[in-house]
């Protein structure tokens, strides 16, 4: 059984992390919940709107071509559990398109089926006025 504690949250985080910067279509079938949304707002107030097969796609459209290792840097502000119910707050800084973003995501996940799932992302893009080195 998958730990329920901020141990667990933080490990399905970081698996989901992991699966994502290499395309695997499958490790993120299996994190997100069917019934995931994802809002995703940028600098100019623009919102975007996915679902989970519109957000598997973009993940693979965003990490296609680039260097796994220019997508892992993250800073895990909090993470909680709560029974069923997770909550993680982190700051990303990651290739989009031509520029690098830095990306503050409020992600909640239930534990489900044995494992924690995503159910929900609030995504902040700002563009990321350093460069990481």
């Amino acid at each position: 059984m998958t730990d329920r504690t901020e141990t667990g949250v933080r490990a399905a985080i970081e698996d989901l992390m992991n699966v994502a910067v290499h395309g695997d279509a499958s490790g993120l079938d299996r994190i997100y919940h069917n019934d995931m949304q994802i809002l995703m707002l940028d600098i100019s107030g623009e919102l975007a709107r996915f679902d989970k097969p519109g957000f598997m796609a973009l993940m693979a459209n965003s990490v296609k071509d680039t260097n796994p290792d220019d997508h892992k840097w993250a800073r895990f502000n909090t993470v909680e559990a709560n029974g069923d119910q997770g909550h993680v707050l982190i700051t990303r800084r990651v290739p989009i398109g031509d520029a690098r973003k830095v990306l503050e995501l409020s992600i909640d996940l239930i534990f489900e089926d044995d494992r924690w799932q995503v159910t929900r992302e609030v995504i902040f893009a700002r563009p990321d006025p350093e460069l990481i080195t």
